[in-house]
């Protein structure tokens, strides 16, 4: 060949190589992080502030890899399926098709009105972007579409999540808790429920976690919890925050493991190992020893000084995931449920307790503890609805962990947020309630008398109180002295645990209870656009009649009515003037999803082949 041939072959060559390098690095450095087609490193034109990645301040010169091996054998968690008749299994579909109407008809309101923002606003038809403004509903509902069997609208759902930037946002600080479980677990389950058949799903994960990467970088390698993306992006140091909610910290395993097991990257599990050994580090140096309070300090990190410790908002995630990262991990690191096992015993001893209720039934509730002045533990015998997760997850962990004994006790947590949509006015059970402890040595007889005793103690004097005002006045029902918080905002928590029992135990009690649950909210929650929260879910509906519910009111905790209103009425009814324009996304992702599952197959989305993270999105567990 003739050497000027082979000059002119040779500088085509670095001419092509110089291209293809400049292109891959407009579409991300491939070279310095793995497995990411997507890293941003693009040149904008568009006159907004772009997220890139920085060289690490505080990098890690030894990743703690993931646990290796045959994943161990964990006992079974799902019963056999209950057998059913010919009227049965029509009953159950045609149950199973009016949920999936549902979800079709607030998709739907979404895809028309607010196609790639974060929500729908249900009432006015508009959007509103609350998580970032990278289309919050659209990837929170990737899984659900799937699981529903909507593959055409997955298939738009997927094609369109292209478009979705995450090197830029409106939002000052992003939330990083709510990036991982919406969007991160969001993106990684319909990767993992569709069989791994779209790359995609795979390379936006990655995207996501790469951003969120950047908050770790802290002296500490702990997170920023409202991160200033800006000002990391302009090269300011950063520092763990010194008050950052506990489960803010503590919400990241199930995520960051899956995206390290399936994008083969140590580093984001190195990031929450971390974080786990730090709550291992620190599970008895608290006022309560075997739990973790509300509000912590990361930048320590120290546990030791507040005195507020419950299983509900801002700690609920963290309690939650223990069991489920020992599934995900395939039992083979023991951590998980050493930590399970140390707080449990805790929230059996002082948090979970029973309540009085008209129908005597024995049913508990999770309640929020404060530690006095000398180490006295003060229960604040509140319900909330973010509790109501407690019962599935202490039946998951009764089940993989060989805990028998908590089986019972994951039923009458259960059982006890049942019972509080049941008794309530438009049988959906508020954000925040108060009910009366039943006393120690376990009496704990129904009568009217202790009821009014606590009501005149809380709202007025003895010699002068009219208890039939004081009920009217605070629209309040027999078991329960005070609501809080009145508003129902279309959470999943109750429906999510009564799912979580009917697939642990098979019990009918629990399908039926999903029945009336799902009909209660379906009644008040619907608009022409899609569906809306409650303002005051205790208001008494304008149509309280028995005929939108077809199945009898509740079960009792074996076989008889449960949660029966005092007036007879067993009915549904609307609120249409108490609804709010908001419909938040875990509406399609959890809500509807779980309703969904308890009359779809048994053996879809089964517990002893998925572990769902917070926002309910499954994730494969190891085979």
């Amino acid at each position: 060949m003739p050497a000027v041939r082979r000059v002119r072959i040779l500088a085509l060559t670095l001419a092509f190589a110089c291209i293809t390098l400049y292109y891959l690095n407009q579409r991300g450095n491939v070279w310095n992080y793995g497995y990411t087609p997507y890293l941003p490193k693009t040149i904008f034109n568009d006159g907004k502030t772009h997220w890139s990645k920085l060289p690490e301040r505080y990098p890690v010169t030894s990743f703690i890899p993931l646990p290796t091996g045959s994943p161990k054998k964990i006992p079974k968690i799902q019963a056999s399926p209950p057998p059913e008749k010919a009227k049965v299994h029509y009953e159950r579909i045609r149950r199973r098709d009016a949920v999936k109407e549902s979800f079709k008809h607030s998709w739907e309101g979404y895809k028309k009105h607010a196609w790639l923002r974060d929500e729908v606003t249900p009432l006015s038809g508009q959007y509103r972007d609350t998580f970032g403004g990278w289309a919050a509903t659209l990837v929170d509902s990737l899984d659900t579409l799937w699981i529903m069997g909507m593959k055409e609208d997955f298939a738009l759902a997927v094609k369109a999540i292209e478009e979705i930037d995450f090197t830029t946002t409106e939002t000052q600080d992003i939330n990083v808790f709510e990036t991982t479980i919406r969007y991160m677990g969001g993106f990684l389950a319909a990767y993992d429920i569709s069989g791994g058949k779209f790359p995609v799903l795979l390379a936006k994960a990655v995207e996501v976690g790469e951003l969120l990467m950047s908050c770790f970088d802290t002296p500490n390698r702990m997170p920023i919890s409202r991160w200033d993306w800006k000002k990391y992006t302009e090269g300011s140091a950063q520092t763990a925050p010194a008050r950052m909610l506990v489960s803010e910290l503590g919400s990241f395993s199930l995520e960051f493991t899956r995206l390290s097991q399936v994008a083969g990257d140590p580093k984001y599990y190195d990031a929450i190992a971390r974080i786990s050994n730090v709550f291992a580090d620190a599970q008895n140096t608290t006022k309560l020893p075997g739990m973790w309070p509300v509000s912590i300090d990361a930048a320590t990190p120290d546990f030791s000084e507040d005195n507020f410790f419950t299983l509900g908002g801002m700690s609920d995630s963290l309690y939650e995931y223990f069991p489920k990262h020992y599934l995900l991990l395939g039992g083979l690191l023991s951590q998980p449920k050493q930590l399970y096992e140390s707080f449990i015993e805790q929230a059996k001893k002082f948090l979970f307790f029973r309540f009085y209720n008209p129908s005597n039934l024995p049913v508990q509730a999770s309640g929020d503890i404060r530690v006095l002045d000398g180490g006295r533990n003060h229960l604040i015998p509140r319900g909330q609805h973010l509790t109501c997760f407690t019962g599935g997850m202490v039946g998951l962990g009764s089940k993989i962990f060989n805990r028998p004994q908590d089986l019972q006790t994951a039923e009458e947590l259960t059982q006890g947020c049942i019972w509080a949509y049941d008794a309530a006015p438009n049988h959906i059970a508020p954000e925040l309630y108060t009910v009366i402890p039943c006393p120690a040595d376990g009496a704990c007889e129904w009568d009217d008398s202790i009821w009014h005793d606590v009501l005149t103690t809380k709202y007025g004097d003895k010699q002068n109180a009219n208890i039939a005002s004081i009920i009217a006045e605070r629209n309040l029902w027999k078991g329960i002295v005070g609501v809080d918080d009145r508003r129902y905002i279309l959470r999943p928590e109750a429906i999510e645990s009564v799912f979580m029992m009917w697939r642990i135990t098979g019990k009918q009690i629990y399908q039926e209870a999903a029945w009336r649950m799902f009909q209660a909210v379906e009644a008040v929650s619907r608009t022409d656009v899609a569906a809306a929260a409650i303002a005051d879910i205790t208001v008494p509906s304008e149509n309280n009649s028995p005929q939108s519910f077809e199945t009898p009111v509740g079960q009792k905790y074996g076989e008889e009515p449960i949660g029966k209103r005092e007036d007879g009425n067993s009915g549904g009814g609307g609120v249409r003037a108490q609804q709010v324009d908001s419909m938040e996304s875990f509406w399609l992702a959890e809500t509807l999803k779980y309703f969904f599952l308890c009359f779809e197959e048994f053996e879809v989305v089964s517990l002893d082949e998925w572990v769902l993270n917070t926002e309910a999105h499954p994730l494969r567990r190891p085979r």
